[in-house]
């Protein structure tokens, strides 16, 4: 009698499982392919870096190109914010590119954003890539010091005929993190 209820449980937990997993499946949305690329984007390390800090920056009131932005991105791509929570400790939240857009757009759009690579250390072997890229935000060109400093970390890959983004994983400088002295040069 034991051994028949630990069956059914078994059964009935199976059956929640595949359940839960198709009806998962069936209300997940596709990854879309991204839009085609300009070649001079794509073409290398620098021009794909050098193209996401182009789209994400401008003052306030421009709308960004987001099809430049997601023809930058392998599909399936991830953004990944890292910051200190409020309560201690530090958290992140990984993105889609559509997640990243959707959040960041209206802020980008309405304060102005700016944001330049200032220093960079890269490390390649075969097809993939590995960019630290120091970076410095501002709401105008002109403004003189940045509200932020931090490093975007770039996992890129090269498929033969371009170069893709597959993650950029952030952090903004903070008084119990400032940036290195190595990452600064």
């Amino acid at each position: 009698m034991r051994l028949r209820i630990v069956n059914q449980s078994l059964l009935i937990l199976v059956a929640i499982f595949f359940v839960s997993k198709s009806t998962a499946a069936q209300n997940a949305q596709p990854t879309p392919t991204p839009p085609a690329a300009n070649p001079v984007d794509v073409g290398s390390i620098d021009s794909i870096i050098a193209a996401v800090y182009d789209v994400i920056s401008g003052p306030a009131g421009k709308k960004r190109d987001w099809d430049r932005m997601r023809s930058l991105f392998i599909q399936g791509a991830r953004l990944i914010p890292t910051g200190q929570r409020p309560n201690d400790g530090y958290a992140s939240r990984v993105l889609t590119v559509e997640d990243f857009i959707s959040r960041s757009a209206p802020f980008m759009e309405h304060e102005g954003f700016f944001e330049k690579e200032s220093a960079r250390k890269t490390e390649t072997f075969a097809n993939i890539a590995h960019v630290f890229s120091t970076y410095e935000s501002r709401h105008t060109a002109q403004d003189p010091k940045p509200f932020q400093r931090g490093i975007n970390s770039f996992q890129l890959m090269n498929d033969g005929s371009r170069w893709w983004i597959v993650t950029i994983f952030w952090q903004g400088e903070d008084e119990k993190n400032p940036i290195p002295e190595k990452y600064l040069k």
